[in-house]
């Protein structure tokens, strides 16, 4: 409602004196302030704020009156009366100096506009110069107590029991002195009794008059508080009556209320107690206390002292409260805190050292709150660092807090927006966000957007915007703000784009989408208007309530947003009363004016003219005097769709456009008027001509108590109507209310002996300011402060702090809340689970929904559990059984365990169920993550067998369904199991992450070294060095150490067995990964299984599966490729052996450059004779047939005379390398290659499959190999299509270790594979006939060609050499070998670590040595 901005500012007096102001007191308007000390009073103005004038009593005169003490202003502030300590009072009048005469004046520059264009133009902008001047002396013969102005006359209290009344002009109009104890005072007015207390010797000690209760608020001298009020119009001995409140003995101080008629008398105890008078009785009745909790303010709430001051808001929407010991409190006009000084970065400096807190003589409000100024005591004084002021004696400081305060406070129709609006002195605070984002529909026509269909989505666009904590912050323009200070009201449209401010004077509006303000053109049309009952935005109309001067007539008028603000766009509707209240409710304005009437205007846009206008039409009015006793009672007027008919059924949610009934807020108390349907009229066949004539309205109904706002919306939906058709109510301390509609379900008949709506309170976190109906959100806003460290602090050179460094710096935060839970529990607290799961339901879609069960179920655990008396009917069960009714009741239940103390997870789980059973119901669901969570629920609950037991289950399926995160979470867990060590358990996994390798991180734990001389290339031969390191990633202890305890063994059966189940699958792929993500051992594990579980024993069904499973298609054979040019056999069986070599040639190549970053230095390699047309076409030829055209323009513009070698040097890496040219025939060079020929090249190179899948395929023929599983070297080599593979596969197979089953399996393979392709599929045809010499040269090779241990797995010490029959094999081998390269399987992370590795690699070529390292 309020809060504190900034630091408060220092107002410092230019007289130089000894002496101290200790009380300050505003006049009614609280644009002057008189300020007293003993034998002084300075009267101050309020913007500039400044000294304009002092009065000094002479010594003599204060040897007579004695010291000065209270000061009272007479309303019209012409003059003002002082009480002094003699029993005087000296009676001043303030006279201006002049006409034309000011203190201050503002320049402005010549030729600006705002020079004096309307009388008194100047008196509004600047400080006044007057002259203070005593007219009379008034002798009372005994201290006064008490100054309190009444009307025409001045109340003094004095302390031998008397109260005088004096007129202003120092007569007493022959009025006797009324002794107070000839006044009855009674428990309530209705008694008879007469005196109830005895008053000998009790005066008054302080009292204030209450205009809307037409009496007294007193303190008397014993601590008893009471109020005394008039019988009749003369105010005299025989006229009075009082009444007391029977409870309070320790009363202090006194501050009245008048728009909700609240009484706060403080205590001696600390506490403020707030009173209202009863209107039936007359007794006094306890409203709220308002006082620090414990809980709170556990180191100060009882330490405060008495209370001293009490200070309620201008607009009395707060209060404000100051103790004996120090420190200042906020509070809402019914007991919400809202600041406190006494605790927090107010109380404790950075380095923990604890403030003395601010103590304060007296303070006062300044102009519509923006300000609170304060005169601290003598014990309390901040030393003004300023070098100029050093030396001087002057008058200790008076502070200036500043404060921004919500525009609900004098705007009440801001409650039907979804905004939060704040106002400060000088500028606006929204929530609404960038006006850029709404700039579409900023431009479309408003009959578009502010339609009901449309307006629907508003809410939606604000959940957005709950995530930051920042204010869009609108500087009010300087022009208006000089002329016009202070403003009054401020509202903001419903799309949040458009907003409009009035001050003094006129008003003005601005526009977040163009940013730019519109001030009158004429400012006499804007001097000459004054808005009485606030504005508020219809579509793109301004509507505002006011008063015109040159007319003296009460007007409503609407201005167009888009014109110029001018009178003669406006549309004008004349008035009979003053207005005080205005609110909108689609089509229809509704105003309440000072004659306590209520009056329904339609609103209809006109588009006839360029410039729309608005016509304006009288519907009805309701005279209200009946029920309101004053007009300024009167918080807010509403028109809303509410209504308690027992009509309201699912199937009419039309009804809710209708404006049904009135909500008054009359000084707290909310008053419902519906229409009256009881009539004639309803039961007549309604017509056009009945439709346009509206019902009365029935007699108004009380429906809450201690209401400070009221939200409710126009809009509706069938989906959301509980929250949409409900009455939000803020209620100070009690928290919030909400008016719920309760609906049939499934359109049934509603029972006749149910209520339509229910009134459920539930309490918030902060203080709401707006209501997302949609959302169930309540918007809000908190002060947060911040402390400056480093600045001046007390002791340093003896001088006190400085003001920035003692009060922290002060800034307004927005905060959100949810509300959902609350309404849930409170229906089902009331048997109401019906409608509970109706409201659920229609919420279940927003984000944050699982949260809202969460904290439903949280908060009645922690209350029921921790109970110390039984609970006779305990909730939980029943919201237990509330939450089974949504799909996430399994991550609730736990989700809300983890979050709860152990102690109360078996209240818990009594309520919801076994964890056994919830951890099984999660299995069956296949939601792994939520059983994780359980698991650690039964490690804590059960013995460490049933949590293996049901540990297993969740590892076996997190491994069948490739949940790696969690199997190496569930790895930890078996063995933490096992060795003790369940004192830790492993966190909740979250859910795993799509990884961009496809989940083949192969090279993460596990290092390959292939290495090979020139020399041995040159002689024919080769070595293979094989390094296998173990592995180094979190699974590699698992095989480092402990590999012998039952639980590491227990884990490798389930790793062998699931790998073994993969394998026998055909599921490669899932192996890969699953060797990848757990460190397992594959090449061991594969060694042993080789001629069993590794067995291949169908080729075809392999073949397939692998071509499913890594997205590899199928090789097709071109149609064209009969009619090619090249005709001679002998060239297109070279060509197609070309082809088919390159492709097992060209992976290092693609590899390489597709690894290495663009700046990946270059020089001196081999690669440099590629040009980086030839990189990008074979980066472009491993990613599918949606690149082909990339791959042809290049060659074809290079004109007929492109050779063979050039169109194939781009896969012929591998052969340049070598240095083998011979393959080719001569002819070739000379030979030009037509369309059809690169078409049929490039078909060849679109039949391999992604590239990721190439460099997965490849690493798997690699661990093959290396385990000597030969018939899967063979199947991996048949869909890769490389000789070069089944040429080292049958080099392997002629070793005598192979067994003979072995060799016969292959064969046999192959002659499946080869009936397979002749029916099924010819693109396998060249390739078989190609490696058909390979097999048939099998039964003639030597035995000794090839060593046993090329099939083991070595150490990384010793090396293997293997001869090849064939001077070209051995060539492919090595291109094989050196093809493994970490492309598409080590993460992004670790790519910069790849372009290092990529450019050691191709220094080592340079060289002569070829390494390809792989981590």
């Amino acid at each position: 409602m309020y809060f504190l901005s900034g630091w408060p500012r220092r107002l410092l007096c230019p007289l130089r004196s000894q002496e101290k102001p200790f009380h300050i007191q505003p006049d009614s308007q609280r644009l002057l302030f008189a300020v007293l000390s003993c034998s002084q009073i300075s009267i101050w103005h309020c913007r500039p704020s400044v000294l304009i004038v002092s009065y000094k009593e002479s010594a003599k005169a204060i040897s007579q009156f004695g010291f000065y003490q209270q000061v009272e202003w007479k309303p019209d502030s012409r003059r003002i009366a002082v009480a002094t300590a003699n029993g005087y009072v000296l009676l001043f009048s303030i006279l201006p100096a002049g006409e034309d005469k000011y203190l201050y004046e503002p320049l402005y520059p010549k030729g600006s506009s705002r020079v004096k264009l309307t009388p008194g133009y100047k008196e509004e902008q600047c400080a006044p110069m007057l002259s203070v001047e005593m007219k009379t002396v008034i002798d009372l013969q005994a201290p006064i107590t008490s100054l309190q102005s009444m009307h025409d006359d001045l109340m003094v209290a004095t302390s031998d029991g008397l109260l005088h009344l004096l007129h202003w002009e120092g007569v007493t109009n022959g009025r006797k002195a009324i002794n107070l104890c000839t006044v009855p005072i009674s428990a309530d007015l209705q008694s008879s009794r007469g005196p109830s207390l005895d008053f000998e010797g009790v005066h008054v000690r302080e009292m204030e008059y209450c205009i809307t209760l037409d009496g007294f608020a007193v303190v008397f001298n014993d601590g008893r508080v009471g109020f005394i009020t008039p019988m009749s119009s003369r105010f005299t001995a025989e006229q009075l009556q009082g009444v007391w409140a029977q409870d309070v003995t320790d009363g202090t101080c006194v501050a009245i209320n008048n728009k909700y008629r609240l009484m706060a008398f403080g205590c001696a105890s600390g506490s403020v107690l707030v009173y209202s008078i009863d209107a039936t009785t007359g007794s006094m009745q306890l409203s709220h206390k308002l006082e620090l909790t414990p809980k709170h303010y556990p180191d100060i709430w009882n330490k405060t002292g008495a209370v001293k001051l009490i200070r309620w808001s201008p607009d009395c929407s707060v209060v404000m409260v100051t103790w004996e010991f120090g420190g200042l409190s906020l509070w809402s006009v019914f007991g919400a805190p809202l600041i406190c000084t006494l605790g927090e970065d107010f109380a404790y400096r950075p380095d923990g050292t604890k403030k003395d807190p601010i103590k304060i003589d007296s303070m006062c409000w300044g102009a519509e709150g923006y300000h609170l100024w304060v005169v601290t005591s003598d014990s309390f004084h901040l030393f003004d660092n300023r070098p100029e002021n050093k030396g001087t004696v002057q008058q200790s400081d008076m502070l200036q807090f500043q404060f921004i305060k919500s525009a609900l406070t004098m705007n009440p129709c801001m409650s039907n927006q979804e905004q939060v609006l704040l106002q400060g002195e000088d500028r606006l605070y929204l929530t609404c966000g960038d006006a850029a984002q709404s700039a579409g529909a900023d431009q479309r026509p408003f009959r578009e957007r502010s339609s009901p269909s449309n307006s629907i989505s508003l809410s939606q666009g604000l959940s957005t915007l709950l995530g930051h904590r920042h204010w869009h912050v609108v500087q009010i323009h300087s022009t208006y703000l000089e002329s016009n200070w202070p403003i009054r009201y401020a509202s903001i449209d419903t799309q949040g784009q458009c907003v409009a401010v009035a001050g003094r004077f006129g008003f003005a509006h601005y526009s977040l989408f163009t940013r730019k303000w519109k001030l009158f053109g004429n400012i006499t049309q804007e001097q000459n208007m004054v808005v009485t009952g606030g504005l508020a935005w219809w579509n793109d109309f301004v509507v505002i309530a006011c008063y015109n001067f040159i007319d003296r007539q009460e007007e409503l008028r609407l201005y167009l947003r888009s014109s110029n603000l001018d009178n003669a766009f406006a549309s004008i509707t004349k008035l009979h009363s003053e207005t005080l209240l205005l609110n909108v409710f689609r089509d229809i304005v509704i105003l309440f004016r000072a004659d306590c009437s209520i009056c329904l205007y339609s609103i209809e846009r006109n588009n006839d003219s360029p410039n729309p206008t608005a016509s304006v039409e009288l519907l009805q009015e309701v005279s209200m005097s009946r029920y309101i006793p004053h007009p300024s009672l009167v918080v807010s007027v509403t028109l809303t769709s509410v209504r308690t008919e027992t009509g309201i059924t699912l199937k009419a949610p039309q009804q809710a456009c209708a404006a049904e009934s009135i909500m008054l807020n009359l000084s707290g108390q909310l008053i419902m008027m519906q229409r009256d349907r009881s009539g004639p009229q309803v039961r007549e066949k309604e017509s056009l001509m009945n439709q346009k004539k509206l019902l009365p309205f029935s007699a108004p109904v009380v429906l809450a108590q201690c209401v400070e706002n009221v939200w409710t919306t126009w809009r509706s939906s069938k989906q959301k109507r509980h929250l949409l058709e409900a009455l939000w109510l803020a209620c100070g301390e009690a928290g919030m209310k909400v008016w719920l509609p309760l609906f049939p379900r499934d359109h049934r008949k509603p029972h006749s002996f149910l209520s339509r709506r229910i009134m459920l309170p539930f309490h918030i976190n902060i203080y709401p300011l707006a209501v997302l109906f949609e959302d169930a959100l309540v918007l809000g806003a908190s002060n947060e402060t911040v402390l400056y460290d480093g600045l001046p602090r007390s002791g340093a050179s003896g001088r006190a702090e400085s003001l920035e460094a003692y009060f922290p710096f002060c800034t307004v935060e927005r905060t959100s809340q949810i509300y959902l839970h609350h309404i849930l529990r409170q229906l089902l607290v009331r048997n109401l689970g019906e409608q509970a799961l109706l409201l659920a339901q229609s919420c279940a879609s927003l984000p944050y929904f699982p949260h809202v069960l969460e904290l439903m179920i949280h908060v009645v655990l922690e209350e029921e559990a921790t109970s110390r008396e039984p609970i006779p009917d305990p909730l939980l069960p029943t919201v237990a059984k509330f939450i089974t009714e949504f799909p996430l009741f399994l991550q609730t239940i736990v989700h809300c365990a983890r979050k709860t103390e152990y102690a109360l997870w078996n209240y818990l789980f009594a309520a919801v169920g076994n964890p056994k059973d919830l951890f099984e119901e999660c299995l069956m669901a296949q939601d792994l993550d939520t059983a994780a969570s359980y698991l650690i629920i039964l490690q804590n609950m059960e013995a460490p067998a049933v949590s293996r037991q049901h540990a297993t289950l969740l590892f076996n399926t997190a491994l069948e369904q490739g949940k790696w995160d969690l199997c190496r979470n569930m790895i930890r867990f078996l063995k933490a199991i096992g060795s003790g060590e369940s004192e830790t358990p492993p966190s909740t996994p979250v859910t795993q992450e799509h990884n961009s390798t496809g989940g083949f991180e192969f090279f993460r734990h596990r290092s390959i070294s292939l290495s090979q001389s020139a020399e041995s290339l040159a002689g024919g031969k080769f070595n293979l060095q094989k390094t296998l390191s173990m592995p180094s990633g979190p699974s590699a202890k698992r095989w480092s150490k402990d590999s012998d305890c039952p639980e590491n063994m227990y884990i490798d059966m389930m790793l062998w067995r699931h790998a073994r189940r993969l394998l026998e699958e055909v599921r490669l792929k899932d192996l890969g990964c699953f060797s990848a993500q757990l460190g397992f051992e594959l090449i061991g594990w594969l060694c042993k299984e080789r001629t069993r579980a590794a067995h291949v024993d169908d080729f075809v069904f392999a073949l397939k599966k692998l071509h499913e499973d890594f997205l590899w298609p199928f090789p097709v054979i071109p149609v064209y490729s009969i009619n090619s040019p090249l005709k001679n056999s002998r060239y297109r069986t070279a060509v197609e052996e070309r082809l088919l070599k390159s492709q097992s040639a060209d992976s290092l190549v693609n590899s390489e450059m597709d690894t290495a970053g663009p700046a990946a230095p270059r020089s001196h390699s081999w690669m440099d004779s590629l040009s980086q047309t030839h990189r990008d076409l074979d980066t472009a030829s491993s990613h599918g047939a949606q690149t082909q055209e990339a791959f042809l323009s290049p060659l074809i513009s290079k004109g007929d005379e492109c050779s063979i070698g050039s169109a194939t040097d781009l896969t012929e890496t591998s052969s340049m390398v070598d240095g083998d040219w011979t393959m080719v025939d001569e002819n070739f060079s000379t030979l030009s290659l037509t369309q059809a020929d690169l078409e049929h090249i490039s078909m060849e190179l679109v039949n391999k499959g992604p590239h990721k899948s190439q460099v997965q395929l490849r690493y798997l023929l690699h661990i093959f190999t290396e385990a000597g599983c030969l018939e899967w070297c063979f199947v991996i080599g048949l869909i890769l299509r490389e000789v070069s593979v089944i040429s080292q596969v049958v080099a392997f197979l002629q070793c005598q270790e192979v067994p003979p089953e072995t060799v016969q399996s292959i064969r046999n393979g192959l002659l499946a594979v080869d009936t397979w392709a002749v029916t099924d599929c010819l693109g396998y045809k060249p390739f078989l006939n190609m490696i058909r010499p390979h097999f048939q040269n099998l039964a003639e090779a030597t035995p000794d060609q090839v060593q046993p241990e090329a099939f083991q797995p070595v150490s990384a010490t010793k090396g293997t050499e293997v001869a090849c029959p064939r001077q070209e094999d051995c060539r492919s081998s090595v291109s094989l070998t050196n093809s493994v390269t970490t492309e598409g399987i080590v993460p992004a992370s670790r790519l910069e670590e790849g372009n290092l590795e990529e450019a050691d690699e191709e220094r080592s070529l340079e060289e002569g040595t070829y390494d390809c390292t792989l981590s």
